[in-house]
């Protein structure tokens, strides 16, 4: 490392002390900003309380920030583009992704196009009631997001399963919660003891009698927004029209994948909590229209359910089951081989042999519309993770790596790393010892604009072949690479047994052919949401109809960069002596 002659090493505190930056750093990224710097200015003060009176907004009162109002209005188009049909010429249409990255200080402005913030999200001055749903709550940096004038008038419901009486950040929350007059605390029912309320979503009701669904990857603290995260954000859903009381309900669920089915799956999923803690909620997202909605939510609730007595048909199913009940409806192209990528921000421990992952996981992510065949290709399975270099080098050095974990000290983690090994790729792949490090112009390297953002996000992809210029599906979720978050394999009772709640939303291309099999494609689209147009000359010599393209917003690069046989992921609870851009070393997660 060249500043390591003139960096006092330091062990880094992961109570949160702030380190300066060497003096002198030739090798210091020139696409970010100094962490330090952002740290200090960008925090919020955690000491700090809501004490003056803010009046409730009135529902017809203009936005009176220009830079909310705008970013307001562009997502407005691109609600309206994704449920009205997008940038149309001569027919021919393109379609933001539906899946934003979010917005990271520290990067260029070239790497933050068309990114979405906490801010943005939060920050509109119509939000009557905010229900969060998290892991980890940094209340007042939470509350700091709201406009300025409504702040203390928003009915704010924390929803979290931080239930014992030490827990820190139950008392954290709590204490926060006490002196804010505007936030009610909500604790989720936790029977599986090792299970986690690691669910990431925001649901708005607002003035304008108007509701969202937002699903996030990030935790509500600071340091997760400075991190590579996900957001899909549902357009704004209306008030339905009278609903015929005579009308005959259907003994059968809607089709997965409407706005109907995304209702019915998301109310199911909400009664998991229970009447008395979120009766009042699923009561008032019974009024509203999802119909604009053009995705499946895929999510866990903890308890088990007996597959031999469920019907996928008539009840929500959870976990592994349910995403693959999903992909049934999904079709794919038989002759070509797929690439599933997996990305994910923790690995948690799956058996001392690779049986879950590959007849469970693996099987399930493997699923189409097409019945299983033999000789039908298999599909190549990558596994994204970062290594502790590319940790080192992200715009927060060591500090991301605490939230990023797979570990490999172990006997039993060092032969689970040995069956995963094969299908591990690089987060950012450039390193010195990198193909793609020499030149970031390298032919047919794709840059999302990412590498130096720590990858928190999870995401789960199926390319339609290995040239991966097309995708089958696409999901984000909250849910990581474990067996709590997925569910176990169907024990001898046919039960699987899920620990965690999480939640995700699939999105694939038939869900844009409005009626017209084949006439829609996904395709990745790097450092933008919109993907480049349809040419009318290019579909007169298509002979697979596609009139329509939807952008998936990609968070690493193609191709992917495998690992070398001799490097290894990211250990959060190893020490690591070597020093980080900003001249830190690691003491291993857990000590100080």
């Amino acid at each position: 490392m060249a500043a390591e002659g003139s960096a006092k090493r330091r062990r880094l505190s992961l109570s949160g002390e702030v380190y300066l930056k060497p003096d002198e750093f030739s090798t210091a990224p020139d696409d970010f900003l100094d962490a330090t710097t952002l740290y200090e200015e960008n925090s919020y003060n955690t000491n700090k309380v809501l004490t003056r009176p803010i009046s409730p907004p009135s529902i017809k009162r203009k936005y009176i920030s220009d830079a909310i109002d705008i970013e307001h209005a562009r997502r407005n188009i691109i609600n309206l583009q994704a449920a009205n049909g997008g940038r149309n010429v001569s027919g021919l249409r393109s379609i933001s992704s539906t899946i934003q990255l979010s917005h990271v200080e520290g990067l260029s402005s070239a790497n933050n196009v068309d990114t979405v913030s906490l801010r943005d999200i939060l920050g509109d001055p119509l939000i009557k009631e905010c229900w969060v749903f998290n892991y980890l709550f940094d209340v007042n940096f939470l509350m700091s997001q709201f406009d300025k004038d409504v702040r203390d008038s928003v009915q704010v419901k924390i929803v979290h399963g931080s239930w014992k009486k030490e827990d820190s950040n139950k008392l954290h929350i709590d204490e926060a919660a006490t002196q804010l007059k505007n936030v009610q605390v909500i604790t989720a029912y936790m029977p599986e003891a090792y299970g986690t309320h690691h669910s990431k979503m925001i649901i708005l009701i607002r003035h304008d009698d108007q509701a969202q669904v937002n699903i996030l990857t990030a935790n509500m603290v600071p340091g997760d927004w400075r991190m590579c995260q996900a957001a899909w954000r549902s357009p704004l859903l209306p008030l339905q029209g009278r609903i015929d009381p005579n009308a005959t309900a259907s003994t059968s669920l809607p089709t997965i994948g409407t706005g109907s089915r995304f209702k019915h799956d998301l109310l199911a999923y909400l009664r998991s909590y229970g009447q008395a803690k979120l009766g009042a909620l699923i009561a008032q997202l019974k009024q509203y229209d999802f119909d604009t909605i053009r995705a499946a939510l895929v999510a866990s609730t903890p308890g088990k359910q007996n597959l031999r007595s469920t019907d996928p048909d008539k009840e929500s199913v959870w976990g592994w089951p349910g995403l693959k009940s999903i992909l049934k409806c999904i079709p794919s192209d038989s002759a070509k081989r797929p690439a599933i990528v997996i990305q994910v921000s923790s690995v948690a421990s799956l058996g001392g042999g690779d049986k879950w992952l590959t007849a469970t996981l693996l099987d399930t992510l493997a699923t189409g519309r097409e019945p299983k065949v033999h000789g039908k290709p298999k599909p190549k399975f990558s596994l994204i993770f970062p290594t502790a270099d590319e940790i080192r080098r992200s715009l927060n050095g060591y500090s991301s790596g605490a939230s990023i974990h797979m570990k490999t000290q172990s006997a039993a983690q060092v032969k689970q790393l040995d069956y995963l090994r094969p299908m591990l790729c690089h987060w950012a792949g450039d390193g010195a010892t990198q193909p793609t490090a020499s030149s970031s112009l390298t032919a047919g390297v794709c840059e999302a604009g990412r590498r130096r953002a720590a990858p928190h996000i999870k995401t789960y992809i199926r390319f339609s072949d290995n040239s991966m210029t097309k995708i089958d599906w696409a999901m984000v979720t909250s849910a990581n690479l474990s067996t709590q978050a997925w569910g176990a394999a169907t024990n001898p009772a046919g039960e699987v047994r899920i620990c965690s709640y999480e939640i995700g939303v699939v999105v694939w291309p038939a869900l844009w052919d409005d009626g017209v099999e084949g006439s829609a494609e996904l395709v990745p689209v790097f450092k933008k949401d919109l993907p480049d147009a349809l040419q009318t000359d290019e579909c007169d010599t298509r002979e697979d109809g596609v009139k329509t393209r939807v952008g998936v917003r990609m968070a690493y690069d193609l191709p992917l960069v495998p690992y070398r046989d001799d490097e290894m992921p990211w250990c959060a609870t190893a020490p690591d002596s070597e020093p980080d851009w900003m001249g830190r070393v690691w003491p291993g997660f857990g000590m100080h």
